[in-house]
C-alpha cells in the first residue's frame, strides 16, 4: 500500500508501509541491511518514527529511502541501477516543517553542504540523477569531507561499477547503500536546531563481475568532519589494486 506524499516539480515521494514495495534496489530483492536498534529482518521498530519512501521521478521509482522524522535526516538510501501522513508535505521555503527538513533549514548552512546520500553521479539516466536531490535524500555534510574524501570515494565506487560489475549477460549492475550516524543530541550537533548532523557517513556496495568470475564488495566510512584524511581506506578492492590494468583511482 502506497501514498504519494509530496512531490519537487516532477520528483515524487511515495511513503510506503512495507519495503516490499520497493524491495527491487536491494540485492536478490531481499531484505534490506538491519540497522541496530532500527531496523531488523526488515521490519521498522518504531514506524511513528521511521518511514520507508519509494523516491520516484516521473513515475518511475529511482530508490528507496529510510527516513528518520526525529532527526529530520535519511538513515539511509539504497539503489540498483500507507496510510495517509499528513506529517511530510511538500517543501516550502516559508513554513517549518515537524517530520522532515526543508529548504529554510539549509539557507544559513554553517560550513556544511547538501550532502547526497545516493550520489547524483551513481545515476545512468537524467532521470535517475534529477531524483537523488529531494531534501530527504540530503544531510548536513562538512563541505572539506564531502568535497574531498567522501567525493573521491564516490568516485571510486562509480568507476569500480562501470569497469567491473558487468553481469552474465553483460549489463552493469551493482548494489550500493549508502547511510548517516546520527550524533548524539547536543547544542553543535543540529543545524539550526532542527536538523541532526550526522557523525559518521557509511557507504557498502556489492557486485557480480563476470570478467573476475567473483563477487566484490567493499565498505566505507568516514567521520563528518573537517579535519578527516583526504581519502578514505579501501582495503577490500586490495585484490583488484593489484591487476596491472586496474583503472579506477581508489586511496
Amino acid at each position: 500500500m502506497v501514498v504519494v506524499i509530496f512531490s519537487f516539480g516532477l520528483t515524487v515521494i511515495i511513503l510506503v508501509t512495507s519495503v516490499e514495495d520497493c524491495n527491487k534496489f536491494f540485492l536478490k530483492s531481499e531484505t534490506p541491511p538491519n540497522i541496530m536498534k532500527i531496523l531488523e529482518g526488515g521490519k521498522i521498530l518504531d514506524q511513528n518514527r521511521y518511514k520507508w519512501i519509494c523516491q520516484s521521478y516521473k513515475d518511475f521509482k529511482t530508490f528507496v529511502t529510510l527516513y528518520d522524522t526525529q532527526n529530520k535526516i535519511p538513515v539511509f538510501s539504497a539503489l540498483e541501477n500507507i496510510t495517509d501522513n499528513s506529517n511530510m508535505r511538500r517543501s516550502n521555503d516559508t513554513i517549518n516543517y515537524n517530520y522532515q527538513a526543508g529548504n529554510k533549514d539549509y539557507k544559513t548552512n554553517q560550513g556544511f553542504d547538501r550532502g547526497h546520500l545516493f550520489p547524483s553521479s551513481y545515476g545512468f539516466t537524467d532521470l535517475e540523477k534529477k531524483s537523488t536531490f529531494t531534501l530527504t535524500n540530503i544531510v548536513p555534510q562538512k563541505a572539506r569531507f564531502n568535497q574531498v574524501s567522501w567525493n573521491r570515494m564516490e568516485e571510486c565506487i562509480k568507476c569500480v561499477l562501470n569497469e567491473y560489475c558487468f553481469n552474465n549477460n553483460g549489463n552493469i549492475e551493482g548494489f550500493v547503500v549508502i547511510g548517516a550516524q546520527p550524533s548524539n543530541n547536543g547544542p553543535n550537533n543540529s543545524l539550526n536546531n532542527r536538523i541532526n548532523i550526522p557523525s559518521v557517513l557509511w557507504s557498502a556496495f556489492c557486485c557480480y563481475s563476470h570478467s573476475q568470475n567473483k563477487w566484490l564488495a567493499s565498505a566505507h566510512w568516514g567521520n563528518n568532519t573537517d579535519h578527516g584524511p583526504e581519502h578514505l581506506d579501501t582495503k577490500t578492492l586490495g585484490e583488484l589494486h593489484a591487476e596491472s590494468v586496474f583503472r579506477c583511482k581508489c586511496g
